[in-house]
């Protein structure tokens, strides 16, 4: 199906987020989780695409896998860094080729060896000139999510800049938008409103990260932006060094964070699983219940 379709038939929806593994174990083992996923019902699975790494080719791999063997619908991201434009016509020819109907249109960050990668004149420079050579190429075949930023790109001067960029994504044919992570669920609340104020009605899923590792969170928080915000660092900084502790405290700020959402009339959570079942399960049973 088609996330357009996905979200007609169901107004509160709950997916996943993977990665492609490096290694041939890891894929292995992608597969059992997939396989675990697919028995909490999602309504979709996405699975990243890296430009310029070795695990890009695993993407269509496995987002086959889980619409052609798992019969749930799939999304496949697709990252214009690092592409010519005839290279990512000839990738998404081959994401259409194989009966995927998804795609989330990034602009991607430089791949790790080519830090100072810049666009020419065959490359797409911005997300939005990717969702609109989808659609324009390619009609209807395709769902196009784009990603939205609720405390602004890290590139962007400011939120209302970033905003408009987004109502350039959406101009350009995008259906719908996944947020990047966050903390302290008024910033999504604030990034709805200041989207509906630019007159964009799309759907905006907010993305949840649960916490399992304080550290790691730290950094990857630094990488890309995210806030983490002062009732993060209470509650999971003294636990830092309990494994079991910290995963008990990422399931309950989870859930909480979960809960508000939905009940501020978020249209679903799509989850960071980072390649687990759990903590995901609980935390999925427990809103759905």
């Amino acid at each position: 199906m088609k996330l357009t379709d996905v979200f007609k038939n169901t107004p509160r929806t709950f997916s996943f987020e993977l990665f492609p593994p490096k290694t041939p174990e890891g894929y292995e083992k992608l597969l059992h989780t997939i396989d675990e996923l697919c028995k909490l019902k999602p309504d979709y699975i996405s699975c990243t695409y890296g430009a310029g790494g070795g695990s890009r080719d695993r993407t269509l791999d496995i987002v086959k896998h889980i619409q052609n063997t798992k019969h749930v619908t799939s999304v496949h991201h697709l990252t214009c860094v690092g592409h010519t434009k005839e290279e990512m016509k000839g990738i998404i020819d081959a994401i259409k080729a194989s009966g995927v109907h998804n795609i989330l249109a990034l602009r991607g960050d430089p791949p790790k060896d080519q830090p100072n990668w810049q666009p020419g004149p065959d490359n797409f420079k911005f997300s939005s000139e990717l969702v609109s050579f989808i659609r324009k190429n390619y009609g209807d075949h395709f769902g196009i999510a784009v990603a939205g930023f609720p405390e602004g790109h890290v590139l962007c001067p400011d939120r209302a800049q970033d905003a408009q960029h987004l109502k350039q994504k959406i101009e350009a044919g995008a259906d719908a938008i996944i947020t990047q992570l966050f903390f302290n669920n008024q910033d999504y609340f604030d990034y709805v409103k200041r989207l509906r104020n630019l007159g964009i009605q799309t759907r905006i899923i907010p993305g949840v990260l649960p916490i399992t590792d304080y550290q790691a969170l730290l950094k990857f928080c630094t990488l890309c932006g995210a806030t983490v915000t002062k009732e993060v660092h209470q509650i999971f900084e003294p636990v830092q060094a309990d494994k079991d502790k910290t995963l008990q405290a990422g399931i309950d700020f989870a859930i909480k964070q979960c809960q508000e959402l939905l009940a501020g009339g978020a249209p679903g959570i799509h989850f960071y699983c980072l390649n687990k079942i759990h903590p995901v399960d609980t935390i999925l049973q427990s809103i759905r219940s």
